[in-house]
């Protein structure tokens, strides 16, 4: 399954987009960022196949890390191709937007930079995938 996140702005060369390119790479399942403007800009294409829409939203649900990555193991073996992970802007996403997505998460009540969103959803994807294979990187409890 690939995981594609779309996120709104540029991140620039920065230690927020080193993070991101280095748990990126870390990803087995496949990752993809795809950068759009502050404003308009054309969402990229669906893999063809099913996908999934998480929207991170200050209004979505607070998982755990093996809640997070037990939801994406069930998304690929129900052979879902891409899982697409959208990062508004300073304004969030619309409600159009927030009613049509599979899934809402935050990261918590606190309000985050849109750059270190993104740092930290690339390490919770790693995290995820680390989990599902059985890798010891997670340690619960």
């Amino acid at each position: 399954m690939q995981l594609h996140v779309i996120a709104r702005g540029k991140i620039g060369r920065s230690p927020e987009g080193e993070m991101v390119e280095r748990y990126g790479k870390r990803i087995a399942w496949g990752f993809k960022v795809t950068e759009l403007p502050d404003r308009g800009g054309q969402m990229p294409p669906p893999a063809s196949g099913p996908v999934r829409t998480v929207a991170l939203d200050e209004r979505g649900r607070q998982l755990t890390s093996t809640e997070f990555a037990r939801i994406l193991e069930r998304w690929r073996d129900d052979g879902v191709r891409e899982a697409r992970f959208l990062i508004g802007a300073a304004d969030g996403h619309d409600e159009a937007l927030r009613d049509s997505a599979d899934l809402l998460i935050a990261f918590g009540a606190m309000t985050w930079p849109h750059m270190l969103a993104r740092a930290m959803l690339a390490e919770q994807l790693w995290r995820a995938t680390s989990i599902v294979a059985g890798h010891p990187y997670h340690r619960e409890g």
